[in-house]
C-alpha cells in the first residue's frame, strides 16, 4: 500500500497548479461549473493514469529491483525539476464550449505532465503500478475537483510559490531516495 499513499501525495503536490489543472479551472470561470467539464476531466484523468500503470507493469518486468528504486527516484527529481522550471500560462482567453476539444487539450496536457510520470515511476520503483495508476487517479480526482469547484482559487498569484515549493519538496524526496538507495544516510 506504500505505492499507493506515496504516488497520492506525490501527485497531488506535481499536479497543483499544472496546466490541466488551470484549463479546468479558466473554463469554470468562464462558463460556469458545468458538470460536463468534470466529467470529461475525470475521464481522462483515469484513462491518462491508466495508460500509465499499464506502462509501468510493462517496465517493472525489466528492470531489477534496485534500477527501480532509482526510476521512481528519477520520476520524483523530473517531476520537482517541471513543477521548480515551467510555469503553466494563463488559459486561453476564448475557450470553446466543446468538450471534444477540452478532451484532445486534457488529453495532451496529462500524457506527458508531470503527474502521469509520476504514476509510471512510483508504479515502477514501488513494484506496484496498478496501486500507482489508482493513486493517480484519485489524486487527480481531487485536483480536478478543486479546479472546476474553486476555480478562483487557481487565479491567485500565490499559485506559482506553491507549486514552486511542491517541486522543491519532490526534489528533497529525490535526493532522500538516492542517498538511501546508496547507504549514504
Amino acid at each position: 500500500m506504500s505505492a499507493f499513499y506515496l504516488t497520492f501525495v506525490a501527485t497531488l503536490l506535481a499536479g497543483f497548479g499544472a496546466r490541466d489543472q488551470l484549463t479546468v479551472a479558466g473554463l469554470s470561470l468562464r462558463q460556469g461549473r458545468r458538470p460536463a467539464v468534470l466529467v470529461v476531466a475525470m475521464v481522462i484523468t483515469v484513462a491518462t493514469a491508466a495508460a500509465a500503470a499499464y506502462l509501468a507493469t510493462i517496465m517493472l518486468a525489466q528492470l531489477p529491483p534496485p534500477a527501480r528504486t532509482l526510476f521512481a527516484a528519477l520520476a520524483l527529481g523530473i517531476a520537482g525539476l517541471e513543477s521548480l522550471v515551467l510555469v503553466p500560462r494563463n488559459s486561453p482567453r476564448e475557450p470553446t464550449n466543446s468538450l471534444g476539444a477540452l478532451m484532445l487539450v486534457l488529453l495532451a496536457r496529462q500524457a506527458m505532465d508531470a503527474a502521469r510520470f509520476l504514476v509510471f515511476g512510483m508504479g515502477v520503483g514501488m513494484a506496484g503500478p496498478w496501486a500507482a495508476g489508482a493513486a493517480g487517479a484519485l489524486a487527480g480526482f481531487v485536483l480536478m475537483l478543486f479546479a472546476w469547484r474553486r476555480p478562483e482559487l487557481l487565479s491567485s498569484p500565490v499559485v506559482p510559490q506553491v507549486r514552486r515549493l511542491a517541486g522543491a519538496l519532490l526534489l528533497v524526496a529525490t535526493v532522500a531516495m538516492f542517498l538511501q538507495e546508496f547507504a549514504l544516510v
